[in-house]
């Protein structure tokens, strides 16, 4: 999937006040339930949380690449295919990223976010961020390359931990292994940096880099596996909450603020607000990304 595609699955969220799509799009028929619950007790995946609209978006997208109409034939066809659970998910989950996505909301974390929270912590001797749903690792990367290059490894220790959904995701992320793709929109001096050339063209992440950040497989909404992050000053969940239903996006913000410390930062996408989710959360900047402080 190219990210091009990735950015307009963005963009297709439904706008109206009714949340209404293409109706032969956004209507489920009677065995949609079904095949959640079969991905949740089968693969451990649990999308009922998950905004219905955009979900069967996403599946029936999958669906018209079989040529397949109803959902009971899709899920026996999942039943006689054990191969596409994976290309559904690869569907369904947004995992197309790459460093330094949306540039100027980088620059905003490197000129405004990090500066404040580096002198805090330089007291501390410690700083603690979470980056959740970090799909194959690019955004953990990104924020420990700027930590880097603020010259924080000269001044306190520093942990970064990386959760996604996706085992798949997770083990790219762990490999830190990446194609020229993912660093249009980074400057090749980092590259040079951080990176080291493979034999087949791919760039790996320095040991220097990956051993900074413990990746994990984690539900945002699970409060009691989200609790044993213990405390953290700063998270990243960039356009991952757009794809909750509105209760579960108050449950995962509630973790968020839970494990902040006071003062601490949250930083969402440009297209999620906590308006109707928070009160407890401040605005701090809109530009580019929604970066809120406890």
């Amino acid at each position: 999937m190219s990210d091009e595609i990735d950015e307009l699955d963005e963009l297709d969220e439904p706008t109206g006040d009714d949340g209404a799509g293409s109706a032969a799009e956004d209507v489920p028929d009677t065995e949609f339930p079904r095949l959640l619950e079969k991905l949740h007790t089968e693969h451990n995946f649990d999308f009922r949380q998950y905004k219905e609209v955009s979900l069967l978006r996403r599946i029936r997208r999958r669906m018209a690449q079989l040529h397949v109409t109803s959902f009971a034939t899709y899920i026996h066809y999942l039943d006689r295919n054990a191969d596409e659970y994976k290309a559904l998910l690869d569907v369904i989950l947004i995992n197309v990223t790459r460093f330094f996505r949306d540039p100027e909301a980088w620059n905003q974390v490197r000129e405004r976010v990090l500066p404040r929270l580096i002198e805090e912590a330089a007291s501390n001797q410690s700083l603690r961020i979470w980056s959740a749903g970090c799909s194959s690792g690019e955004e953990p990367y990104t924020i420990a390359m700027l930590l880097q290059q603020a010259g924080w490894y000269d001044k306190a220790a520093f942990e970064i931990f990386a959760s996604d959904i996706n085992q798949a995701v997770l083990a790219k992320a762990r490999r830190g292994q990446y194609r020229e793709n993912a660093f249009r929109a980074t400057d090749p001096a980092l590259r040079e940096r951080f990176f080291a050339r493979d034999a087949d063209g791919s760039w790996k992440i320095s040991d220097e880099i990956r051993n900074r950040i413990s990746f994990g497989r984690l539900n945002l909404y699970d409060e009691s596996r989200v609790s044993l992050l213990g405390h953290l000053d700063v998270v990243f969940c960039r356009n991952v909450i757009i794809y909750f239903d509105d209760a579960s996006k108050k449950v995962v913000v509630s973790n968020f603020y839970n494990r902040l410390v006071e003062g601490g930062y949250l930083l969402l996408g440009h297209s999620e607000s906590l308006i109707s989710l928070s009160t407890q959360f401040k605005l701090r900047h809109l530009k580019n990304d929604m970066v809120y402080q406890k």
